[in-house]
């Protein structure tokens, strides 16, 4: 066994009598308590039958079957180059065998095995998640090719191509609704607590449950590019995950185990005995240390994972848990990105329907909250927007485009003019304001407002309890809206009218001045700082860059989970260093009590067994976080799913 969390060398380090996988574990250990089973007839035949050599030749037999897997294993570590310490145990059986006392070997070989079996059943819980996790999938899809309906293996299916889901089925890909409506428990993606409404246009996630409606979908992500798949990924990483101070347990391993051989025969040459030399080697074995980091980051991540937080990399737990800083993005994070279109200001020769028109059609090029919310009034009020050429979206400024070879600008006062536009009509301070121009005269302005999100306040006030030092909030948006949002959640610092590189000059001023700073946004324009903060961290509603220059992914838009996300960072770092320190205190205390001779060898292999049970208890009491957010299961009505598959 050795200090190192790579998956297949703990699978492979706890490997005892053949492959570990399934049949294996059954066939170890059946050998383990045949073993067990000699070794209780010799105690019989010694204490009933009052016959030596039957007892000593059952004993034999027994430590035999126990023994051999483990100075086996020990022999391949040594051909193989890998210094695992598999050999300490090795030594200590074989001595015990050497004296002739073959039930001390026996009874140590024997929990040794099961600590062994636990370490790699530990191992393989990585294994056993992501085929829970692709039990989520279904494997066939329902592909529509020339208006017909065909069954086709979901490896099959390619992007952009349409499928359909009938109720009660379970999503196969990420995809896009383009015809019907339905309630879909997320549960498994998102930890939402109940089933959500998804209509035409909405996204919808692999492994989630379509409960109500018939959904046709345009196919935009298969296979491990899902949501579902890049779960799957982070589990396994979590095994190999290597903190700080593993890493100098690492630097120094290779003298573990001379370094115990030497104090083994350092105490035979003292006390020349050879059962505490015997003992120190059994409890030099630091299992509970090699499983003080893997079983903490999976539990951590399931209970992440569970919520609906999507960790990228098992070492942000612990960069979550050192935050002093957090920064807040405002439209679509601390506000609920719904911008309603609540005034419009045009110049005396312009309509308000032509000012809206004009915007609107440039405004469709971009996936901005405000963008999507022009658009929507402009459907709304039944305009057809206008063709648009030689487009361009410049993040944290406007859009501009040409209509009709006129030369359109929407976007900020400030971008406005250093275009040379002069724009002079007086605006409301407290509203949101998009300034349009035509051919470098101002034709206008629309005016937005924005509603903060109802958990905000409680939110803010949940992250300044766990010790943060400055709650800050940058936008993109005028001093007053900012200032408004900032004074109503309790804020310390706010910037406002910030262009991207603004917000990344912020979030480097503040590292530099030694802060931990998480970055939460959503948008273009906070991409930058996302990949800038130690931690940052992309909201539901945030877009492709946004997500992809983040470390966390939120998969809903509760803000409560940022509190929850920070506490479990700081529980699991915390369970990972009780977990090394108790390691450590084990071996210094079982074993000077094994110097001392109050510890046997069998005494100190069930030590040894019982401490690796204690290490993984502890880590899995981290799994329990959260249930606060316990998601919403439902089953699906048969009689429901019967008429609707008749029907079709």
């Amino acid at each position: 066994m050795m200090i190192e969390n790579n998956p297949k060398e703990v699978a492979r380090a706890s490997e005892p009598l053949s492959n570990p996988e399934g049949d294996g574990v059954i066939l170890s250990l059946k050998w383990c308590f045949i073993g067990v089973g000699f070794l209780i007839n010799s105690f019989l035949f010694e204490s009933i039958f009052s016959n030596n050599d039957a007892s000593l030749v059952s004993g034999f037999v027994g430590a035999l079957i126990l023994t051999v897997p483990i100075v086996k294993k020990a022999i391949e570590d040594l051909i193989s180059g890998q210094h695992h310490m598999n050999e300490l145990v090795a030594i200590a059986v074989v001595a015990c065998l050497t004296l002739e006392d073959y039930r001390t070997a026996g009874i140590v070989a024997f929990f040794m095995i099961l600590a062994d079996l636990l370490e790699h059943k530990t191992a393989s819980g990585a294994k056993k998640a992501i085929e829970n996790l692709l039990m989520l999938t279904p494997k066939k899809a329902r592909l529509i090719q020339n208006e017909k309906e065909i069954e086709v293996e979901v490896k099959e299916v390619k992007i952009s191509d349409r499928i359909l889901v009938r109720p009660g089925e379970q999503i196969p890909v990420d995809g896009i609704i383009t015809e019907g409506n339905s309630a879909i428990n997320q549960a498994n993606i998102t930890g939402e607590s109940l089933p959500v409404d998804k209509e035409k246009g909405d996204s919808v996630f692999a492994g989630t449950i379509n409960l109500s409606g018939v959904l046709y979908l345009e196919v935009i992500k298969v296979g491990d590019q899902t949501t579902l798949g890049r779960v799957k990924e982070l589990i396994l990483k979590a095994q190999e995950t290597r903190l700080p101070i593993m890493t100098v347990i690492d630097k120094y391993i290779g003298w573990y185990t001379p370094a115990v051989l030497m104090i083994s025969i350092l105490i035979l040459f003292i006390t020349q005995k050879m059962e505490p030399a015997i003992t120190i080697l059994i409890l030099s074995c630091p299992l509970s240390i090699i499983l003080a980091t893997p079983t903490a980051m999976i539990a951590a991540l399931s209970a992440a994972s569970r919520v609906g937080i999507l960790i990228k990399d098992v070492l942000d737990f612990e960069r979550a848990a050192a935050i002093t800083v957090l920064v807040f993005d405002k439209t679509g994070t601390l506000t609920t990105g719904n911008l309603s279109v609540t005034r419009m200001k045009p110049i005396d020769d312009f309509e308000p329907a032509e000012l809206l028109k004009y915007t609107a059609s440039i405004e469709n090029i971009s996936n901005h909250p405000v963008a999507r919310s022009i658009v929507a009034v402009a459907k709304e009020a039944k305009l057809e927007l206008l063709n648009v050429v030689d487009s361009k979206e410049i993040p944290g400024k406007g859009v501009e485009g040409l209509i009709d070879g006129k030369r359109i600008l929407v976007g900020r006062l400030l971008w406005l003019k250093e275009k040379g536009v002069d724009c002079a009509l007086p605006i409301d301070e407290g509203l949101s304001v998009i300034h349009v121009a035509l051919d470098g005269k101002e034709i206008g302005w629309i005016g937005l407002e924005d509603k903060t999100r109802a958990e905000a306040i409680e939110t803010v006030s949940k992250l300044k309890s766990l010790g943060l030092r400055k709650i800050s909030i940058f936008t993109g948006d005028k001093k007053a809206v900012a200032e408004k949002v900032s004074a109503e959640l309790g804020c310390d610092e706010v910037l406002s009218e910030c262009l991207p590189e603004e917000k990344l000059a912020y979030v480097n001023e503040l590292k530099a001045k030694g802060e931990k700073v998480a970055v939460v946004g959503d948008g273009v324009n906070d991409a930058a700082a996302l990949a800038a903060g130690d931690l940052g961290i992309a909201m539901a509603s945030g877009s492709d860059v946004a997500i992809g220059s983040a470390s966390v992914a939120m998969m809903t838009e509760d803000l409560n989970k940022l509190p929850f996300l920070l506490t479990l960072a700081k529980r699991t770092r915390a369970v990972v260093y009780q977990n090394l320190l108790f390691g450590f205190i084990f071996i210094f205390v079982v074993g000077s009590f094994a110097v001392l001779e109050f510890v046997n060898p069998i005494l100190g292999g069930v030590l040894h067994f019982f401490s690796s049970i204690i290490v993984i208890f502890n880590s899995f009491r981290i799994v329990k976080m959260g249930e606060e957010f316990a998601p919403y299961r439902v089953e699906v009505d048969a009689a429901l799913l019967n008429a609707e598959n008749k029907d079709e």
